[in-house]
């Protein structure tokens, strides 16, 4: 078994932000050789999230309000009372989202759907450079 690793930094704003992943993650994997086995993505943080979407504006929109109808900014947050940063939504939302995807590799790429794109998102009130950790468990 043979595990390759890489960290993708992607940058983001102080808003919802959602970034496709896919052609990034893609080449990791073409560039790792694996033709089976299993890629781990993985975001360190607890304002952020991973999850796949037909990234397409009218979706990406869409899970944009859905997110802020579970989880609304402007609500009271008691994180946002004991630390006073006001970012108590983006926990909660990445919290709900998760922080990682596992995919399996079948033929040399990730198996994802016909429209399916790998996205992460990053709820935080601040502009971040997110590191995206991807491993490639090959055998």
């Amino acid at each position: 078994m043979d595990l390759l690793t890489t960290v993708l930094k992607i940058p983001t704003t102080s808003g919802t932000d959602i970034e496709n992943l896919s052609a990034d993650v893609e080449s990791f994997v073409h560039s790792s050789g694996a033709r089976e086995g299993w890629l781990l993505l993985f975001v360190p943080g607890s304002t952020a999230g991973l999850t796949t979407i037909e990234y397409e504006s009218g979706v990406v929109n869409d899970l944009k309000r859905a997110i802020e109808a579970m989880a609304p900014q402007g609500a009271e947050y008691e994180h946002n009372l004991r630390w006073g940063d006001g970012n108590g939504y983006s926990h909660v939302r990445a919290a709900l989202m998760g922080p990682s995807l596992t995919l399996p590799i079948v033929d040399g790429r990730p198996v994802t759907g016909t429209w399916q794109q790998i996205v992460l998102c990053d709820f935080d009130n601040r502009p971040r450079i997110r590191k995206i950790h991807l491993q490639v468990l090959a055998g």
